[in-house]
């Protein structure tokens, strides 16, 4: 009966799934891809899209093979799918680079194949396709895959076109994104001539405020490429109107671009147009915009900053008019006005009788030579604005922290001019009566003033320019006691040890040329005044050729600039009292904050955001924005302007929130580099350390800077910090071992500020508990920690720290009774080997013995450890490949004794050659396997 069932005829054959894949595979590539790609089934098309890159590849020797695939990808794309055709937009591309990597066998595939896919897609009907072909073209576009010529013929067309008026309001909107994030990519030229004139129109789409709040979001980015010129005269407009929009989205995202807008406009714009601009949006009605608003409020600030009044100078080789040396600057401090009577920029620029003795000089530094070679008895500067706009803030810090409260009473000079000086009744308002623009003022270009000089003959001083100070000479006469000499060269002494600080050093210099004046002899400067009046009583002195102007004939003597030595030494001590006394009356504290770097509005909220009401009606976080832009704010005013914010600094550090707190922590070493070690020890160190007692989040923020900021300190007040680095290893969770591992970090840049006895006195206790911490990356970086420390005082004189500190390691690690202290013992032997922190003499005597004495552990990982050091660290070191010596043979015998071990990755390390195997891999398959 069985035989009747199994006759051929009633056998039914059921095909197999293997049979299509090797129906499959009998077909060629593009047979498998017009298969698929024909077929009705949805993910079968999908499959094609999403391996059209492999099919390429496999055909890519045959140009005619990638034409026929380029080809059925253009069919694709008509796919009435629209997961197909996104599918097929996010592998264009990959296949546009692979054309790229081709681009000999296939050339202009990709711009005649590809790009008029991604192009249509832009105004496709499915959202997807058209946020897929976006992210492609600029992917494209990023990569340099699409070019020139195409740019500007195919894709900024299609661009304009949808964002015509008749245009679909969310294809408008997606294509003035793409116009404006492409912009960059495409470089200035063609954003000018194709994208620039649209964009404008779009910021005055009256329909549409989605449309103008993406304007306004990527305004920054337009200004940023066209430049200045076309920033100011189209793109300004445009501005000024989405900042008065009447939607609340469209004036926030002015808000949050206006830094970049700032940097995009002149110095004169910034200050006289967008100041006010911005105020409107600080004071707006919407709580967002003025949220906004005062977030980018220290931004917006910072791009006030120039060279000359943030201290920070770009130094060239040669020397210009403007480019003097910093004892030039320093002197000009206490030279550039005499003592008799009291100056005031409104006497100087009020008196039209004083203008013609005003003059530019060629060549300030070379005539100053001359002019000091032919009459050493005298010290003269000119009074020339292009020299007094680089005076660094160093040698200007007491008189801007004196400006207004204490300056007219303290600093009394006199200024004798041909013609007289104004009434001293000139009324006006007490913050001007320091006027720090006449020193802070943008550098003049050096020019021939030829033309100028026979011109300005009749020209009148405007009351604008208060810079523009006459140079005339004064007689002078030395009447300093023999005592006040006495008393001046005992300060200059005291102060030549510090004359590395800049501050000292301006003080040194004034005090030496007080020193000089008043030793000059009399008669000879009643000679040399009467000679001096006589040259300036001849005709045509301020029209030389070539602007030679003899120094003696235009600038004012400093001869008796210090008879009334009282005031002056009063005057030299007074930042230090200024930094103490903060009785100040109520006007007085508002004209301490003054300055003229920024519009003084803008500064006045910057300093109003650490008021509590603004945390209510504007942002909770408002301090901590405050505390970000801070570094920004004090590098733009300059630390002659320190006092401005010394107050509003000292608020958030002592603010609630510990997330304003820990900011100012993690930009405080920043802080200290901006305003120099004297105001950092008089105003940050007190900060410093209150918040090395604060919390975990805060103290990080030191922590992770220490070295920053102690390396600014002197070193009396560095030493004072080593009492409390032991303190770091006391957290108020025990598991932040990151907070150990970081001050381990910074121990091993901390070594080099100070000195052997200290670091074996201080840092040497908390790096041996270190090397014993919980955590294995605590324990890793204290070894380098260690060792770098045995490399230090092996290299003091005498090196007795750093024998007694391998004696430590040796009783404290070597014998330690736990296999963990043992095997650290060996990490410490090979990092002190890697990185030659001992010479291999040395290392062979004070470590090398205890060293092998382990190849007996009874630990096996040890044991390990120790195979690896010895085979694949040691044994590279000339010193042990060259010499026959007792050591060697020692270490040889150790070897030996670790290859026969019991344990078979003992004998394995033991044995291999040291090129066999990477060290960096079994250090880590080592440490994963011991902890």
């Amino acid at each position: 009966g069985v035989d009747d069932y199994s006759s051929e005829s009633d056998v039914i054959i059921i095909p197999s799934a293997l049979d299509f894949v090797s129906q499959d595979e009998m077909l060629t590539p593009l047979g498998r891809l017009d298969k698929y790609a024909a077929s009705e089934n949805v993910f079968n098309r999908q499959m094609v899209a999403r391996s059209l890159l492999d099919t390429l590849r496999e055909v890519c020797d045959d140009e005619r093979d990638c034409i026929a695939v380029l080809e059925r990808i253009s069919r694709l794309a008509d796919d009435s799918e629209p997961t197909v055709r996104a599918e097929l937009m996010e592998q264009v591309p990959h296949i546009a680079l692979f054309c790229q990597e081709n681009r000999p066998s296939i050339p202009y595939a990709f711009s005649k194949y590809l790009l008029p896919i991604v192009v249509r897609y832009l105004a496709d009907q499915n959202n997807q396709v058209r946020k897929t072909s976006q992210a492609a073209l600029l992917a494209l576009l990023e990569q340099e895959l699409i070019e020139r010529f195409d740019v500007e013929t195919k894709v900024c067309p299609v661009l304009i076109e949808l964002t015509a008026p008749d245009s679909n309001d969310d294809v408008k909107t997606e294509a003035v994104a793409i116009m404006c994030k492409m912009a960059p990519m495409v470089g200035k030229d063609i954003t000018e001539r194709l994208i620039l004139p649209r964009f404008c129109e779009m910021c005055c789409d009256c329909r549409m405020f989605h449309v103008r709040k993406v304007c306004a979001a990527n305004f920054g980015d337009i200004c940023s490429v066209v430049g200045q010129q076309a920033t100011e005269e189209m793109l300004l407009p445009r501005f000024f109107q989405l900042c008065s929009d009447n939607v609340w989205g469209v004036r926030k995202a002015c808000a949050e671009c206006f830094m970049a807008v700032s940097c995009a406009t002149c110095q004169e714009t910034r200050r006289t147009k967008l100041s006010a601009l911005f105020i409107n949006l600080i004071s707006d009605p919407s709580r967002w915009v003025r949220q906004a608003a005062f977030q980018s409020l220290g931004p917006f600030i910072s791009t006030f900053a120039n060279p000359s009044s943030s201290g920070q100078y770009f130094k060239e080789e040669s020397k210009s008019s403007e480019d003097t040396s910093v004892e030039d600057k320093n002197r000009i401090r206490d030279q550039e006005v005499p003592d008799d009577v009291q100056i005031r920029p409104e006497d100087v620029s009020s008196d039209p009788s004083i203008s013609n003795s005003s003059v530019k000089l060629e060549n300030m530094v070379e005539d100053h030579a001359e002019t000091s070679r032919k009459s050493p008895g005298e010290i003269s500067v000119p009074m020339d604005s292009s020299l007094l706009c680089t005076l660094s803030s160093e040698s200007h810090q007491e008189a801007a922290s004196n400006e207004n409260d204490k300056k007219p009473a303290n600093y009394k000079s006199t200024l004798r001019p041909e013609g007289g000086t104004s009434s001293p009744d000139s009324a006006l308002l007490d913050q001007e009566l320091y006027n720090s623009f006449h020193f802070w003022r943008t550098p003049l270009p050096e020019i021939d003033l030829d033309i100028e000089l026979e011109q300005g003959s009749g020209n009148i001083l405007s009351p604008e320019r208060p810079e523009e100070t006459p140079e005339v000479t004064i007689p002078g006469s030395s009447n300093i006691t023999m005592a006040t000499r006495k008393e001046l060269e005992e300060m200059i002494e005291n102060l030549e040890p510090h004359i590395d600080d800049p501050d000292v050093k301006a003080q040194v210099d004034v005090l030496s040329a007080a020193l000089r004046a008043s030793s000059l002899d009399a008669r000879e400067e009643a000679g040399d005044a009467d000679k001096r009046s006589d040259g300036q009583d001849a005709p045509g002195a301020n029209e030389l050729p070539n602007c030679k102007i003899n120094l003696d004939a235009s600038v004012p003597l400093i001869s008796d600039a210090v008879e009334n030595m009282d005031s002056a030494l009063h005057y030299i001590h007074n930042d230090s009292d200024l930094s103490t006394n903060s009785s100040f009356s109520p006007d007085e504290e508002r004209r301490s904050k003054v300055q003229d770097v920024v519009p003084q509005a803008l500064l006045d909220q910057y300093l109003s955001m650490t008021d509590p009401s603004r945390a209510q009606t504007v942002d909770t976080e408002i301090a901590k924005h405050c505390a970000y832009s801070l570094p920004g704010v004090a590098l733009t005013l300059g630390r002659q302007n320190w006092h401005c914010l010394r107050e509003t600094y000292e608020t958030l550090a002592s603010d609630m929130q510990w997330k304003v707190r820990r900011t100012l922590a993690f930009s405080i070493h920043e802080l200290a580099v901006i305003l120099g070690d004297q105001l950092t020890a008089a105003d940050l160190v007190p900060i410093f350390n209150g918040f090395l007692k604060d919390l975990d989040e805060v103290r990080i923020g030191v922590l992770k800077h220490l070295h920053d900021f102690l390396k600014l300190l002197h070193i009396d007040k560095r030493r004072e910090y080593l009492y409390q680095l032991q303190e770091f290893l006391v957290t108020d969770n025990s598991r932040n071992w990151r907070f150990r591992a970081e001050l381990a970090e910074q121990l091993i840049l901390l070594l080099e500020l100070y000195s052997p006895r200290d670091v074996y006195d201080y840092l040497r206790p908390i790096a041996l508990n270190l090397c014993a911490d919980k955590v294995s990356s605590v324990r890793w970086i204290s070894y380098k920690l260690v060792s770098e420390m045995v490399k230090k005082l092996h290299m003091a004189t005498p090196p007795t720290f750093g024998v007694d500190l391998i004696n430590e390691l040796v009783e404290n690690f070597g014998r330690c009774p736990k296999w963990s202290g043992r095997q650290a013992f060996v990490f410490v032997c090979q990092t002190v080997i890697e990185d030659d922190c001992l010479p291999m003499d040395q290392f062979a005597v004070h470590l090398m013995p205890h060293l092998l004495t382990l190849a007996n552990d009874r630990v096996p990982n040890v044991r390990v450890l120790l195979a690896k050091t010895l085979r694949q660290t040691l044994l590279e070191k000339e010193y042990f490949l060259t010499s026959a010596s007792c050591h060697q043979e020692a270490v040889e015998q150790t070897i030996m004794a670790l290859q026969m071990d019991r344990d078979s990755d003992v004998k394995y390390f033991a044995s291999i050659h040291p090129a066999s195997t990477k060290i960096s891999e079994d250090a880590m398959s080592t440490a994963s396997s011991t902890y």
